[in-house]
């Protein structure tokens, strides 16, 4: 028989890991919403150009 498998607590994450989860959890969400907004930026200035 196999003994019970238990959940093993590494402790507290450095403020490095947890700084590098942060960055890996929202920086995606981030540069996605920055890209947005660069690219609806360009695209009013292009329609405005075309509009004059």
């Amino acid at each position: 028989m196999n003994p019970p498998v238990l959940p093993l607590h590494l402790g507290a994450l450095h403020p490095f890991e947890q700084a590098l989860v942060y960055t890996l959890a929202f920086g995606p969400f981030l540069l996605l919403g920055i890209v947005i907004a660069v690219r609806r930026r360009q695209e009013r200035r292009e329609d405005d150009q075309r509009d004059r």
